[in-house]
């Protein structure tokens, strides 16, 4: 039986700031509907490694594709969720999640309104992102990425600002809207309770420059198979 391509798929991915190695030599194949976490230490190039799956950063060498086609640029279908929501100040919850739908590629009004009531924001609809909390301005940030109506969703620790409790709700209304719309996703963290949460699969960077240290799946007990990476693993946050 003839298997698949990988939805994404990084060969010999190479990444140079300057003249400092960051990646080298990165390998790493995701099918469609995967969860993955990618966890390592605090500027092991993680985040770099994220852009460039979402096409916004280009390696400084290797190949990466999506549905066996090369990528040269922001990758159709993909949406990014990094640390700060990045809200427009001036603009209100609604205008924000309908930001998408305005640049062409997103839901109407009505859905956008049916995300913010899933995220138990509708009250906040015409509120400004000072008048929120840390906690409500990242859902906001989640509605207006799942409003793009993306394939795959990057996340770039998007819950270190949280606190314990909020992070743990926000973790479990990102993986229950992704599982509701069959997405791929990718959690890049150093903490390794978003991976246990999150993810079906781990992937270690580590080393300078960074490379694929394991990758393995988490199985039933994630919390067991992540206790496998001992002393060299990343800090973990309170869960």
């Amino acid at each position: 039986m003839t298997r698949s391509l990988p939805h994404l798929a990084l060969a010999s991915v190479a990444y140079r700031y300057g003249s400092a190695p960051v990646l080298d030599r990165v390998d790493l194949a995701v099918g469609a509907g995967e969860r993955v976490g990618i966890v390592g230490r605090s500027g092991v190039g993680k985040s770099t490694l994220l852009q460039i799956l979402a096409g916004l950063v280009a390696p400084s060498s290797g190949t990466v594709q999506v549905d066996g086609a090369p990528v040269r640029g922001p990758v159709p279908g993909c949406t990014v969720m990094f640390q700060r929501p990045a809200l427009l100040p001036w603009a209100t919850v609604l205008d924000n999640v309908l930001l998408p739908a305005r640049l062409g590629r997103g839901e109407s009004v009505a859905e956008a309104r049916r995300l913010l009531d899933d995220l138990g924001l509708t009250e906040r609809a015409e509120a400004k992102p000072h008048q929120l909390s840390g906690g409500q301005q990242q859902r906001v940030a989640l509605a207006r990425a799942l409003a793009s109506r993306p394939r795959i969703l990057l996340l770039d620790e998007p819950f270190s600002a949280l606190d314990p409790e909020m992070r743990a709700s926000l973790r479990a209304d990102v993986l229950r809207l992704a599982e509701a719309r069959g997405l791929t996703l990718i959690v890049v963290t150093h903490d390794l309770a978003d991976v246990a949460a999150l993810a079906r699969r781990a992937v270690v960077l580590a080393g300078r420059p960074a490379r694929v240290a394991d990758d393995f799946a988490l199985g039933d007990d994630a919390e067991a198979a992540l206790r496998r990476l001992g002393p060299t693993a990343p800090q973990r946050a309170a869960a």
